[in-house]
């Protein structure tokens, strides 16, 4: 049979595998730099952005070393058991390797790491499928009020003062009811019929209110770094348990 001329779509976005010799790469990396630092560190976070990690990594740039990735891969360089350990007592750290955790190697002393990571967390918009932090409710009337100058936004349990969100044009009155706002434009002004509640407290949000929120100026992800133990020769001291349903952005 004749082989179809017909269009055809095709994905631009599909990659190649990283295949065995970027694991050998990674494994490698590894165990070069845990000869170098004199202790590890596990960690896992809240909320990732890549960005924001990004900064603070480069912070820390001459003093410490990090690595994300496969865990099964980093527990393979490190070592999953006592006979094949590259350090005594390094096997540990491969036990808590799970889930959405990292490496950090650093030469940094103890209080220095702990304070770091315990000071730095940054705000960002949350994503479709993260929990809302406060319930967020915007009531009927014009919604340019919301912009005019030293206006507060009331929502049922918090207050945001001074929210800098976009300005609501008119353009944008089909984009709102595609969300499933209740407006209408009135005079060329966009105004809300009754009272709308965006996200409630406790719950996932919608793609919708993720988007509505992200309009408005509302920042409720919060990226944070948690330690889980730290590693040195003859000690090791675990902090806290890991953490679960973090809203994550792959690195």
């Amino acid at each position: 049979m004749p082989k179809s001329k017909r269009n055809r779509p095709v994905t631009l976005s599909k990659t190649k595998k990283k295949g065995r010799e970027h694991k050998e790469t990674v494994v490698n990396s590894i165990r070069d730099v845990a000869e170098k630092f004199d202790s590890v560190y596990v960690f896992t976070f809240e909320n990732m952005r890549n960005l924001k990690f990004k900064e603070f990594r480069d912070r820390l740039k001459s003093s410490s070393r990090f690595f994300l990735g496969s865990n099964k891969v980093m527990q393979v360089a490190l070592g999953k058991t006592a006979a094949d350990e590259i350090k005594s007592g390094l096997h540990k750290i491969s036990k808590v390797l799970h889930g959405d955790s990292g490496l950090c190697f650093t030469s940094l002393p103890k209080e220095e790491v702990i304070r770091l990571f315990g000071e730095y967390e940054d705000y960002d918009f949350a994503r479709t499928g993260s929990t809302a932090a406060k319930t967020v409710e915007l009531k009927e009337g014009p919604l340019d009020q919301l912009w005019r100058r030293k206006k507060k936004l009331r929502v049922k349990t918090h207050i945001y003062k001074n929210f800098r969100g976009s300005k609501i044009r008119r353009w944008m009155e089909p984009f709102l009811r595609k969300q499933g706002m209740p407006v209408r434009l009135n005079k060329g002004v966009v105004e809300l019929v009754s009272d709308y509640t965006v996200c409630e407290e406790g719950k996932h949000l919608s793609p919708e209110s993720a988007r509505i929120l992200r309009l408005l100026g509302i920042k409720m992800a919060t990226f944070k770094l948690h330690l889980i133990c730290r590693w040195a020769p003859e000690d090791f001291e675990v902090y806290r348990e890991g953490l679960e349903d973090s809203d994550i952005e792959s690195s």
